[in-house]
C-alpha cells in the first residue's frame, strides 16, 4: 500500500466528496470549504478546506457565523498536511480548542488477519436493536468515562434508518457487556471506518480488540470495501499496526463553542 496514494485518495473520498453519513445530515461545498451540518446529534463540522494565507482568516470567520445559526458548536477537523501550515494556530487565534491529537491509519482489507478467534469466555454480539445498542452505550460510559446519549440516539437513528451503513458489536463476558466498537459503511466508498472501538480497564491487553478489528474486517471485505481507516489513539496505534495498519497523516479536532 503506497501511503501517499492512499491519503490522496481519502481525502477525495471522504473529505473533499464527503457524502451525508446519518439522517438529517447535510453535506455541502461553498467556496473553500466542505461542513456537515446536523446528524450525530447535530455534530457540525468542517470536514475538508483548501485555504491560503491570504484567505484562512476570513473562511474561519465566515464558518463561525454560519454555524452560530445552528447553536454555535462545531469542529474543524484539521489534518497536518492541510494548508495553510499556520492553519491551527490561526483557529487557536479564532477562539478553537484543540483536542488530542489522532493518527489517521488505514490498511488494505485483504491484508488485515480476520481469522483472530476472541479470548476464552467472550463471545461477539452483533448489535441489531435497542438492548445492543444500551449494551454499546454501558461499555462506552465504562471504557471512556463519557456519556453514552449521544451514541445511543446515533446508532437508534441508523439502525432504524440506515442500517447498511453501520455495522456495531459488542463483546460479551457472559452477560456483561466488555468491549464495543462500530464500523461506518459509506456507500460507494472505498473506505470503512472503524469507530468507538473501547474496552473496560480490566479486559484490555488481552485480544478482544484484535477480535473486534477482525469482525469488522471480515464484513468489510463481504461488502466490497477496499481500505479500513481509522483515527488511532495512542493506545490502539500500536495493536492497529500489529494488525497491517499504515499512518497516512496526523488529525486534531478543533472545537469551537460560542
Amino acid at each position: 500500500m503506497n501511503p501517499d496514494m492512499v491519503r490522496e485518495l481519502y481525502d477525495r473520498e471522504m473529505r473533499r466528496d464527503a457524502r451525508a453519513d446519518g439522517p438529517g445530515v447535510r453535506v455541502e461545498r461553498v467556496g473553500a470549504v466542505v461542513r456537515q451540518t446536523g446528524g450525530r446529534e447535530d455534530w457540525n463540522a468542517v470536514l475538508w478546506s483548501d485555504l491560503d494565507e491570504a484567505t484562512a482568516d476570513a473562511v474561519i470567520a465566515e464558518q463561525i457565523r454560519h454555524f452560530a445559526d445552528a447553536g454555535g458548536a462545531f469542529e474543524w477537523k484539521l489534518y497536518a498536511h492541510d494548508r495553510p501550515r499556520d492553519l491551527g494556530a490561526r483557529l487557536r487565534a479564532a477562539g478553537f480548542v484543540p483536542e488530542p491529537e489522532e493518527t489517521l491509519m488505514a490498511a488494505d482489507v485483504a491484508d488485515v488477519p480476520t481469522a483472530v478467534e476472541p479470548p476464552r469466555g467472550i463471545r461477539l454480539l452483533p448489535v441489531t436493536d435497542a438492548a445492543g445498542v444500551d449494551r454499546m452505550a454501558d461499555v462506552h460510559e465504562r471504557a471512556f468515562g463519557d456519556d453514552g446519549t449521544a451514541l445511543r440516539h446515533l446508532l437508534l437513528a441508523r439502525l432504524a434508518e440506515q442500517p447498511d451503513t453501520v455495522v456495531a458489536v459488542v463483546a460479551m463476558d457472559g452477560d456483561r457487556p466488555v468491549s464495543a466498537a462500530r464500523m461506518e459503511l459509506s456507500p460507494g466508498a472505498s473506505f470503512a471506518g472503524l469507530w468507538g472501538g473501547g474496552t473496560v480497564p480490566e479486559w484490555r491487553g488481552r485480544g478482544v480488540y484484535r477480535a473486534l478489528v477482525a469482525f469488522r474486517a471480515r464484513v468489510a471485505a463481504d461488502r466490497g470495501y477496499r481500505y479500513l481507516q481509522v483515527d488511532a489513539s495512542d493506545q490502539s496505534r500500536p495493536i492497529l499496526r500489529r494488525l497491517g495498519f499504515v499512518p497516512l497523516t496526523t488529525t486534531t479536532p478543533y472545537l469551537y463553542r460560542a
